[in-house]
């Protein structure tokens, strides 16, 4: 039996999370999601249920609004990378979903990393 493209990206976002899980050890989670015309992370906290900060590409100080490219993925990451100093987290886990590790998802990953988070 054929999966469907989205049973196969949800079967991908749970086995990637499930593994990031195990070895959280009470880290904050940096998630990422990506849609056709935006990118947007946030920064939860997984043992509390919220979330400590949060940028998109829909922001209108970050300049990229409806823009979903690599540059707009690398302002997003300098964002919440600036905004996790604020909320004094330094250290989280990258949960990239189901989606690949490539593009615009390791942009916003190495512009948070240069940011200062550490994962």
């Amino acid at each position: 039996m054929a999966n469907s493209k989205r049973d196969l990206f949800l079967k991908r976002r749970l086995r990637v999370r499930n593994k990031l899980r195990k070895t959280a050890d009470g880290r904050a989670r940096l998630s990422v999601h990506r849609s056709n015309k935006n990118i947007s992370v946030q920064l939860i906290d997984d043992v509390n249920g919220v979330t400590l900060a949060s940028a998109s590409s829909l922001e209108k100080d970050l300049g990229v609004v409806g823009k979903n490219n690599v540059e707009a993925a690398a302002k997003v990451g300098t964002a919440i990378a600036e905004r996790a100093k604020k909320a004094k987290v330094s250290e989280c886990y990258f949960d990239r979903g189901g989606f690949l590790f490539h593009g615009k998802v390791k942009a916003l990953a190495d512009a948070a990393r240069e940011g200062g988070l550490k994962f």
